[in-house]
């Protein structure tokens, strides 16, 4: 569990302990995420009790009002900018001070919540307050420790999302001007078109954030017995809804159970990333044949398709960060280009290793390897 403080500045107790109240048992988790984060509340009535508690205890986030006794927010709000605290600001206000509130937000607050306000609508702009300052951190960290895969980041971002993006805002102006008329239903295929896209960026940012972690050096997290053959049956049910939509077979060929010291997480990571590609490779109505062997010092996961297959000078690049096999039968595959090198990476964690095989036209056979003492 991480903990986040919230420092409420506001001369009406009534606010001060009300965001306690919808705090108080409140948390943030994301996939991203490693630990849960919780908030410790505290409370200032004025600007000066505001400084010195900033000062003391450095919080992560402000809420903000701006009508205070003695020194306004704005002023508090120009000490954490002036200092260069990294707290996020953000203002509370009422409805008649918008204007001064959007001006704050001009002059460095992240944003602002008019009051009266839900729980909802605080626990709501809490969640999303959190969500970005924790990426932002985490890139911060990335950058003083020389990281070069921001770099990539940037380059796969700007690459990646702008052709879905620009293809989901031309399908809502379509929609907007209502150029097929007044009935949903002419709309359909633009729909699912639209939703495609989405789930596809969705891939691509969370491979992105799976892909931080490990780069950032972090040691394999929650290590306990677990059994190998579970998971990857776990892994051919989460990859069954798009077998079937491909009209492809996917077997499990093991059902005694092999047990290993890992992270569930990452073993399933791994599998995950080469069941779907072995889904999403295959011809229709292909077969994709899933193995978990045990032997005396080893332990091995295997999965084999009937794909569509790669040449040797493709199979030789497929573990590069950022990498796709661009030909004339993928062109239409979308992918982020960092699964692979992903499952690489945490394989090598375990100090095991990746292989593959590959006969264009027949298919591709991908074999992990961990070591067992």
């Amino acid at each position: 569990m991480a903990e986040y403080k919230i420092l409420v500045v506001d001369d009406e107790m009534g606010i001060r302990m009300g965001t306690r109240r919808i705090l108080q048992n409140f948390r943030v988790d994301y996939p991203f995420m490693d630990e849960h984060i919780e908030f410790n509340v505290l409370e200032a009535p004025t600007g000066e009790d505001a400084i010195e508690i900033i000062d003391r205890e450095m919080p992560d986030i402000i809420l903000l009002d701006n009508k205070l006794p003695g020194i306004q927010g704005v002023e508090v709000l120009e000490y954490v900018k002036k200092n260069l605290y990294d707290i996020v600001v953000v203002m509370i206000t009422s409805y008649a001070s918008l204007e001064l509130a959007v001006k704050a937000t001009r002059d460095g607050a992240y944003d602002f919540i008019p009051k009266p306000f839900t729980p909802q609508e605080l626990r709501s702009s809490i969640e999303n307050i959190t969500k970005q300052l924790f990426l932002k951190r985490m890139t911060q960290k990335m950058n003083k420790e020389g990281k070069l895969i921001r770099f990539q980041f940037l380059r796969v971002l700007s690459h990646e999302l702008k052709a879905p993006i620009n293809a989901i805002e031309g399908y809502l102006k379509i929609m907007h001007e209502k150029q097929f008329g007044d009935k949903i239903d002419s709309y359909t295929e633009m729909i699912d078109r639209s939703l495609e896209r989405i789930n596809g960026m969705r891939g691509l940012i969370m491979d992105l954030l799976d892909l931080t972690k490990i780069e950032s050096g972090k040691p394999v997290q929650n290590l306990e017995k677990v059994d190998l053959t579970k998971i990857a049956g776990i892994s051919i049910d989460t990859n069954r809804p798009y077998a079937i939509q491909k009209d492809v077979d996917v077997y499990l060929n093991t059902r005694e159970p092999v047990f290993m010291e890992a992270d569930p997480k990452e073993i399933e990571i791994i599998l995950n990333n080469l069941i779907s590609n072995a889904v999403k490779y295959n011809h229709q109505g292909g077969r994709v044949d899933v193995f978990v062997n045990q032997e005396k010092h080893r332990i091995s996961l295997q999965v084999s398709d009937t794909g569509i297959g790669m040449t040797e000078e493709e199979s030789s690049r497929l573990f590069q960060d950022f990498v796709r096999i661009k030909n004339p039968k993928t062109k239409h595959i979308t992918g982020s280009g960092l699964g692979l090198s992903i499952a690489k990476k945490i394989v090598e964690m375990y100090h095991g290793d990746i292989e593959v095989t590959s006969i264009p036209d027949k298919g591709t056979t991908f074999t992990v390897v961990f070591p067992v003492e």
